[in-house]
């Protein structure tokens, strides 16, 4: 491809994860990683361009959802959010790749299940009460998972903020919020090991602002019962496609 093609592909790419990113509170890893791979950048470069990416995309996406940022809970995710990125950037390869791919399934599966928690167990759902030791726990193991995968917690995040008793929107305002600072934690550590392309870096940033934009647009105007199934679909989705790719 010519240089003009590939950071056209570049930007597409941006754009279309930016979009997921913004409609559905998620960092976008989870798609941009493998697509970042598939158009020629090393793992590790696709890890760094994810991360450094992630902080600008979801800020974007944040100002839109504003209103609905839950901030008393956004404290305690942060701080084992970033704990968790931190560690897992610094052990990225240390778990084989299929044993890694089997826990992030799990609890994919697992974090859908507390989008409908007070639906299929409503007595449950109300004796949740969110406190800092549970909030950082889960926090730190749902980022040091996705952070041994390049990732930001994102894909795990909107359904986890829901188990908390927080609507759909809040829950996807917060996890935007959330990822500005968990994935700016990692970036450095990538920053320093030389693993970030500036050029292709530059042009999947430029698509991810124009995407979280846009998505972030759609998902504010859009009723919680889709968002809910949207979302649902897309981590199970990417669950299962997380399995194959590990499998040899």
């Amino acid at each position: 491809m010519t240089n003009s093609t590939t950071i056209i592909l570049y930007i597409s790419i941006g754009i279309f994860t930016g979009v997921m990113s913004g409609m559905f509170g998620i960092g976008g890893g989870s798609v941009r990683i493998p697509l970042l791979n598939l158009a020629g950048l090393p793992l590790l470069s696709a890890f760094g361009i994810n991360l450094f990416v992630i902080p600008f995309s979801s800020f974007v996406g944040a100002l839109s959802h504003r209103s609905n940022i839950a901030t008393n809970i956004a404290v305690y995710v942060i701080i084992g959010g970033i704990i968790g990125s931190v560690v897992g950037a610094l052990f990225v390869g240390v778990i084989p790749t299929l044993l890694l791919a089997i826990i992030f399934f799990a609890t994919a599966l697992v974090t859908v299940c507390g989008i409908y928690l007070d639906r299929i167990a409503p007595s449950l759902s109300q004796n949740i009460r969110p406190n800092s030791v549970l909030m950082i726990g889960v926090a730190f193991f749902l980022n040091l998972i996705t952070g041994l995968r390049g990732g930001s917690g994102g894909s795990l995040f909107p359904p986890f903020l829901k188990t908390l008793q927080l609507n759909i929107h809040q829950a996807i305002a917060t996890s935007l919020f959330v990822t500005i600072f968990t994935s700016m934690a990692a970036t450095g550590i990538y920053w320093h090991r030389g693993n970030i392309v500036w050029v292709p870096a530059i042009a999947v940033l430029g698509g991810s602002l124009i995407g979280a934009r846009i998505g972030s647009r759609i998902s504010v105007k859009t009723k919680s019962r889709w968002l809910e199934i949207g979302l649902s679909l897309f981590v199970v989705a990417l669950a299962f496609i997380t399995i194959y790719k590990a499998l040899p």
